[in-house]
């Protein structure tokens, strides 16, 4: 019985897919006769880092493959749990579950392909039953370099900037941005983009890496949670938990506090905030933020089966409105950074990863 893997894995988010990705899928797919590809970050709203869908990222992989390979290739959306240990169950699940399909053994060889780039590539130690086959940079192919030589061009310049790219990314990625860039969505990117680009400018002579503290509040009543949609970039648009900067004569609780009245105008007595106050939880992960490092303390509060307090919105909001509860997982996509991930640890949206 032959001990070589039967499945190969890769993961990257492919923002876009780029030469140094293909180089590493043509490895996987010399070491196994099928190869699942994890497209991480796969339901996050569209943002400068996240511009393409995961149904959109997985067009460009089959497009960049020979129509031959194509079938051997299966694409597992991923989302970001930013827990390493639900994702890793969550992966696990998905490649157990594509095994199944395919009609492998359940023992069935599996092979981790990767390349050691930096601490972001710290999940290839993390699936110790796997073979990990760590491969050198085979190419210097970068998704951030071109997403910026794409959004940074002038619109007269930008076909030159993505012929600039010829030696970084296939040929059938550089015509899915050209033809993406004909789209709205595109133009309302660029903005984004632009602002971020001056947002971290404006801290480059600070001697050491800001890093942010913040607050969030989320707000839960009779089966309904408070939320907002975001007036101002970064997120313009998307929804998201009332929150913001923490002021430096206030403790958390009270900028949360603050912060949630000014946005939502929700007015509530102090007591009735502080018998409803159930959690308080510190997310900190290094890429939760499109603005940097940012940490932030989220407050739970549940206000119980009452009638729903009148709001109105204010200040970053251009609106606000209780939303159901039932109907935030259909709506993972419409949200800002992390607050998908942070309305999920507090009301369990997604149950057990891979269930």
């Amino acid at each position: 019985m032959s001990n070589d893997p039967q499945i190969s894995v890769l993961v990257g988010r492919f923002q876009p897919f780029h030469k140094a990705h293909l180089a590493l899928l043509q490895q996987a797919l010399d070491i196994a006769p099928h190869c699942v590809v994890v497209i991480g970050s796969a339901f996050q709203a569209r943002t400068p880092k996240n511009p393409f869908s995961w149904t959109e990222r997985a067009e460009m992989i089959r497009l960049a493959l020979p129509e031959a390979l194509r079938a051997r290739v299966h694409m597992l959306p991923m989302r970001d749990y930013y827990d390493e240990a639900r994702w890793v169950a969550a992966v696990h699940a998905g490649v157990a579950a594509f095994a199944a399909s395919a009609g492998l053994p359940a023992q069935a060889g599996v092979a981790l392909v990767g390349h050691f780039k930096d601490a972001t590539s710290g999940y290839l130690r993390a699936f110790p039953g796997w073979q990990l086959v760590s491969v050198p940079r085979l190419h210097s192919g970068d998704g951030t370099a071109v997403r910026d030589a794409w959004f940074g061009a002038e619109p007269a310049q930008r076909e030159a900037a993505l012929a600039a790219l010829v030696d970084v990314a296939p040929p059938t990625t550089l015509a899915f941005l050209r033809a993406w860039s004909a789209l709205p969505a595109f133009a309302e990117l660029v903005v984004e983009w632009q602002m971020l680009r001056a947002y971290r400018q404006a801290w480059q002579a600070a001697p050491y890496a800001p890093v942010f503290v913040t607050v969030d509040a989320v707000v839960r009543c009779a089966g309904h949670v408070l939320l907002i949609e975001r007036g101002k970039a970064p997120g313009r648009g998307l929804l998201a938990v009332p929150g913001g900067f923490i002021e430096a004569r206030e403790t958390a609780y009270q900028s949360a506090l603050r912060e949630l009245q000014e946005e939502t105008h929700l007015h509530l007595l102090d007591d009735t905030m502080r018998h409803g106050l159930r959690a308080t939880t510190v997310f900190d992960h290094p890429d939760r933020s499109l603005r940097g490092r940012t940490i932030t303390h989220a407050h739970f509060f549940d206000l119980g089966e009452r009638e729903l307090p009148e709001v109105r919105a204010d200040d970053d909001a251009q609106s606000v409105q209780w939303l159901p509860v039932a109907r935030l997982a259909a709506l993972e996509d419409r949200f800002h950074d992390d607050h998908f991930h942070m309305l999920d640890h507090f009301l369990g949206l997604t149950g057990p990863a891979g269930a």
